[in-house]
């Protein structure tokens, strides 16, 4: 069980529902949430999630600009990212990766694994 705080950024909240529920149910996790860019920057400042897991696509703001906002910002610079993308292409996942984070989940992604695969890309164990 973890003691950490994951803030899940997408548009969808079919998506939002299912990665929360793998996060508070498997691994024990608080789970903040954010159905857009700019509140995900808010709610980031504000509570200063452990970690982010968010949807590379969503409009108004997509993740690489989310990405971007977040490490400009002193209060946000430092917390990891993890994307979900629905490219699978390896050069894609590098040009993410070459982003600045931790690693790139492919959608759809399994739930029974997700919360595994999240802790993997950021080097938490499993």
């Amino acid at each position: 069980m973890s003691d950490r705080t994951v803030l899940i950024v997408d548009d969808e909240p079919d998506i939002r529902e299912i990665a929360a529920l793998c996060f508070e149910l498997a691994g024990g996790y608080r789970v903040l949430s954010a159905r857009s860019g700019q509140e995900a920057i808010a709610v980031a400042r504000a509570e200063q999630p452990e970690a982010v897991l968010m949807d590379v696509m969503m409009p108004e703001m997509d993740g690489p600009t989310l990405v971007r906002h977040l490490r400009a910002d002193t209060a946000t610079a430092r917390i990891p990212v993890v994307l979900l993308t629905a490219k699978a292409l390896p050069q894609d996942r590098y040009d993410l990766q070459a982003m600045g984070v931790q690693g790139a989940i492919v959608k759809p992604f399994d739930p029974l694994r997700l919360v595994a695969s999240v802790e993997e890309a950021l080097g938490w164990g499993v």
